[in-house]
């Protein structure tokens, strides 16, 4: 036998996916939640239809025996400072800790960037085209319900008076994107990263269900049509296969073995 070393054939690790063009993510991103607002402010007016879906949809809700978004916003009065916490969590966490969700997964993960992008795209898209077809007022604006629009009595609000408000159309309830993203956020994290604490993620939708219903701006099925909407997105855009390197471990740099004897049994 041949005591000759030979060199070991060098091993190299999967490549890194290839994050995509900084300029062109953010355009696309940036278009992403322009679409989102525009979108929504074209579908106004229909004040009627939006009044007789809302009393559709809240007789539904009792028909199925859904539990009653009353419950939940009766938790929230039992103190001004969680009223108050609950509308500043719904004013202020929605659009930047999706922002933070994307710019994390562009950095760190970029084939789930990808993967996610896609599918928040296309339920925002599809989204916009309900309040064309189906407007809807809010729970906070229908009477008889026993609910209160906590924003305007416990502040910070977003919204204004509707005839007057031009930046956001109030008769788009539904679907929630307010839940639909968040939780693309805590399925995205989930599938980028390793953690065994991970799936903790889940609590931001669950935060999220529950405050955009205690505050009254939601009936639970504008969040029932969300998650089914990103079901369907899920379904057809499959996330990156989970690998080393997609995980978060994969480093993409050749690794040497040591000199194997020809003829020694690896």
């Amino acid at each position: 036998m041949n005591a000759r070393t030979e060199p070991a054939e060098a091993e190299t690790a999967p490549a890194t996916p290839v994050r995509p063009p900084l300029i062109r993510e953010f355009l696309l991103v940036a278009g992403l939640f322009l679409v989102y607002k525009l979108g929504r402010q074209l579908a106004t007016g229909h004040t009627g239809d939006a009044f007789r879906n809302a009393r559709r949809v809240w007789d539904l809700e009792r028909a199925v025996h859904l539990p009653r978004e009353k419950a939940v916003q009766s938790a929230l009065l039992h103190g001004d400072t969680l009223v108050h916490v609950a509308n500043t969590y719904y004013a202020t966490v929605h659009f930047p800790a999706t922002l933070a969700f994307l710019v994390w997964l562009y950095v760190r993960r970029p084939a789930h960037y990808v993967w996610a992008r896609r599918v928040l795209a296309v339920v925002t898209t599809a989204a916009l085209v309900l309040p064309f077809t189906f407007p809807l007022a809010p729970p906070r604006m229908l009477t008889g319900t026993g609910l209160v629009d906590t924003g305007r009595l416990y502040g910070p609000s977003v919204y204004g008076p509707p005839s007057s408000d031009h930046l956001s159309n109030q008769f788009a309830a539904m679907p929630s994107l307010h839940f639909g993203w968040a939780l693309m956020l805590a399925i995205g994290l989930i599938a980028a990263t390793r953690s065994p604490w991970r799936r903790l993620w889940l609590l931001h939708p669950l935060i999220t269900l529950l405050v955009i219903v205690g505050t009254a701006n939601h009936y639970w099925l504008d969040a029932l049509v969300a998650t089914a909407m990103l079901g369907l997105a899920l379904a057809v855009i499959h996330p990156p296969r989970r690998t080393a390197t997609t995980a978060g471990r994969g480093t993409g740099v050749p690794v040497a073995r040591e000199p194997v004897p020809a003829g020694a049994v690896r």
